[in-house]
C-alpha cells in the first residue's frame, strides 16, 4: 500500500525469516495438499514484497508463509518488506522489482488512473485497520477537529496520506488546513506523540497499542474494522489485497491462482481461529518487542480481527466507495472501470478449490 513501514524490526532480519519460514514450513506444510503436489523443483518461485510485514493489517501474507501454505499450493514464496525511506511495495511491484505487492487495493486505481495496468488479484480486508490516534492534548476527538493540527502519516502521499485528506474533506477542511508529517510506524509514530511534534497519527497495531497502553493517545476515528469504516468512510473499505502488473499475470496464471490458493486457505484459517493462535504462529518479533507485548497484541487483534475477509472475495460497494474518495481527492478516474481493478476469479477458484462457500457478498461491475 502506500509507504508503510517497520518500526522495530530490521528489513533483514524479516526477509530471513520469511525465506526461513519458506524452507522449513509450518503447521500446514509436509504435504502437497489440495492445490499442490508439485515438487519443490518444479514449483514457481514468486517474489513478493509487502507494505510493512509485521503491521496486523498485512499479517496473512507472513502467516501464509508460516502455515507452510505456500509450499502446500505449489509456490516458492520469497517475501520482503518495505524499508523506512525506500520504495513502497506497490513501486517495487510495478517497476518489475518483484512480481507482486501485499498492498492496499486503491493503488490499483491510483496505477490505472495513471495509465498502469495494476489489478488487485484477492482481497483480504474490508477495512483499512487503521487508528486515528490523538494525544490527550490535542483536543481532536474527530475528523472534525483536524483544522490547524500536526496530522501524522506514514509517508507523504502515502494511503494513509489519502484517508487523512479525505476524513477532513468529508468534514469541510481543505489539506492546506491542517499540517501533514511523515511519521511512519511503530517508535517513530509513538516518538511524534512523545515530543508533541505530531498531534494524531494515523496507524495500526502493533503501534495502537503501544500508544494505548501508554496513555499517550486515544482512537478519535476508527478505520480499523468495516463497521468503523463504514461509519467514517460510507462502505466497506477494501484495503489489504495483492496486486500484480497484469502482463505479469497474463504470463505467470499458475503461480498468480497458487498464491490466491494460499492466500484464501490463510484467511479461512484466520477467520476459524483465536487472536491467540494467530500470534502463536507469526515470528515472536511481530507480537512482542521493545513497544509491546505479546498479550497487547493479542488483544489488539482480537479488537481487529473483523477487518479480515474469510475468503478473499472484494465486497459488493467496496471499489465504488475507493472512487468516491479518488474523485473527493481530486484523481480522475474516468478512465478506469471498477472491473479492470480487481478480479474475484482466482478467489473464487481457491474457494472452490477447498469446498469453502464465500460468505461475502462480491462485487460486479457497477462497484
Amino acid at each position: 500500500m502506500n509507504k508503510r513501514t517497520i518500526g522495530v524490526i530490521a528489513a533483514a532480519g524479516i526477509v530471513a525469516l520469511g525465506l526461513a519460514a519458506c524452507s522449513s514450513g509450518g503447521s500446514g506444510s509436509g504435504g502437497t495438499g489440495s492445490g499442490g503436489g508439485s515438487s519443490a523443483a518444479s514449483m514457481p518461485t514468486v517474489k513478493m514484497m509487502v507494505g510493512g510485514i509485521d503491521k496486523q493489517i498485512y499479517l496473512p501474507y507472513q502467516l501464509a508463509q508460516s502455515l507452510g501454505y505456500y509450499k502446500k499450493y505449489g509456490v516458492n514464496m520469497e517475501l520482503s518488506t518495505e524499508q523506512n525511506g525506500g520504495v513502497g511495495a506497490e513501486e517495487a511491484m510495478a517497476s518489475g522489482q518483484v512480481d507482486m505487492a501485499g498492498a492496499w487495493y486503491i493503488h490499483a486505481v491510483d496505477f490505472q488512473a495513471k495509465g498502469k495496468d495494476v489489478i488487485n488479484l484477492v482481497q483480504l480486508s474490508g477495512a483499512p485497520g487503521e487508528r486515528e490516534m490523538c494525544s490527550p492534548k490535542s483536543g481532536v476527538k474527530s475528523a472534525a477537529d483536524f483544522k490547524g493540527k500536526n496530522m501524522g502519516v506514514t509517508d507523504l502521499g502515502s494511503g494513509t496520506d489519502e484517508l487523512t485528506q479525505f476524513l477532513a474533506a468529508k468534514n469541510g477542511i481543505d489539506k492546506k488546513q491542517y499540517n501533514t508529517i511523515a511519521v511512519h510506524a511503530g517508535s517513530t509514530a509513538i516518538a511524534a506523540i512523545q515530543r508533541n511534534s505530531a498531534d494524531c497519527v494515523m496507524t495500526t497495531q502493533p503501534t495502537v497499542g503501544a500508544l494505548t497502553s501508554q496513555k499517550l493517545a486515544t482512537t478519535a476515528v476508527d478505520l480499523a474494522t468495516t463497521s468503523g469504516a463504514t461509519k467514517a468512510l460510507g462502505g466497506a473499505w477494501p484495503a489489504a489485497g495483492l496486486l500484480a502488473n497484469a502482463s505479469w499475470v497474463k504470463s505467470h496464471e499458475d503461480a498468480a491462482q497458487k498464491t490466491v490458493d494460499a492466500l484464501v486457505a490463510t484467511m479461512h484459517w484466520i477467520a476459524t481461529h483465536s487472536a491467540k493462535d494467530i500470534a502463536d504462529k507469526l515470528p515472536q518479533d511481530f507480537v512482542q518487542n521493545s513497544t509491546i507485548s505479546k498479550q497487547q497484541y493479542i488483544d489488539g487483534l482480537t479488537s481487529d480481527k473483523g477487518q479480515f475477509l474469510p475468503d478473499g472475495i472484494m465486497p459488493a460497494g467496496g471499489p465504488k466507495v475507493i472512487f468516491n474518495m479518488e474523485k473527493t481527492l481530486g484523481l480522475d478516474t474516468s478512465k478506469v472501470t471498477y472491473a479492470s481493478t480487481f478480479t474475484n476469479k482466482y478467489a473464487e477458484a481457491a474457494n472452490k478449490l477447498e469446498g469453502f462457500t464465500p460468505t461475502t457478498k462480491p462485487a460486479g461491475a457497477n462497484g
